[in-house]
């Protein structure tokens, strides 16, 4: 009952502890204060606004652009935020390297089917599976369909069946045994199918553009990858070795100039690259 010029001055506080309450709950502050605020302050206010029982496609885009983690996965999972175009495009985007974001994302009814389709293509297959199971009723049949459309495009790729792979790399996550060791053993044993399937889990790329780029004339996305994983040298150099395949040898000086390089490649450089490709 308080006046609503009262109410706008605690809202625009910059304490958090003060502001907080009324941003949460406070029915009286409309959109075009909420979107000023939410241009002006920390993420502390826009937390508390994404948990408003309604959010207008106005405040959602601002929180969606400046909002951290915690607060983008509150916004996605309140059933009462509605978002633009544009913002489930952005998090469609940020939830490639997010799963709780993604089964949150894809319980949304108000989800458009070709951002679903996005939302599976950029997920690992074990977070695919999860939202089928969680998913309201009628929402899966959707989600079998999607699923359905990506899996055909990439259980081949140029040739290579990599369905086989994928289970096997589902069960090893499942296990929680998708590991360094495990890549380390699949590099060995020359499955290049499981490799480029473990890469893929492990850094949210696509397996179709992950293959595209292994098979290429150079060794710099196995670095690349690897890098962004936190694998050891040893392993690195297992992967050189199985994309070249059993009969081909590559010299010392070639050996050691990727070690040289995997040596020198920042982790920051290496994930901006992977961040790229995943919006390929």
């Amino acid at each position: 009952n308080a006046p609503r010029h009262l109410v706008g001055q605690l809202a625009r506080e910059d304490e958090v502890a003060i502001a907080g309450p009324v941003l949460r709950k406070s029915p009286v502050i409309d959109d075009k204060v909420l979107v000023e605020i939410a241009n002006a302050k920390g993420q502390g206010h826009l937390l508390a606004m994404a948990e408003r029982s309604r959010l207008s496609t106005a405040l959602t885009d601002v929180i969606v652009r400046r909002g951290d983690r915690d607060v983008i996965r509150c916004a996605a999972g309140n059933e009462g935020a509605a978002f633009s175009d544009a913002s489930f495009t952005t998090l469609v985007r940020r939830a490639g390297q997010d799963g709780v974001l993604t089964l949150r994302i894809g319980r949304r009814d108000d989800l458009p089917p070709e951002h679903l389709k996005s939302l599976l293509a950029g997920s690992i297959d074990v977070i695919r599976r999860r939202l089928q199971v969680v998913a309201k009723p009628e929402r899966q049949a959707e989600i079998k369909l999607a699923m359905s459309e990506i899996e055909g495009v990439v259980a081949q790729v140029e040739g290579r069946d990599f369905a086989a792979a994928q289970r096997t790399i589902l069960a090893l996550h499942r296990a929680g045994e998708l590991n360094e060791a495990a890549v380390a053993g699949f590099a060995k044993a020359f499955k290049y199918e499981e490799c480029v399937a473990a890469l893929a889990a492990m850094t949210a790329v696509k397996i179709v553009t992950l293959d595209r780029l292994i098979a290429g004339d150079r060794y710099d996305p196995i670095l690349i990858a690897s890098k962004t994983i936190g694998f050891e040298w040893p392993t690195v150099r297992a992967l050189i070795l199985m994309r070249l395949g059993p009969n081909r040898v590559p010299s010392p000086a070639d050996i050691e100039g990727a070690r040289v390089n995997f040596v020198r490649l920042m982790p920051s450089t290496a994930q901006r690259v992977v961040d790229f490709w995943k919006s390929r």
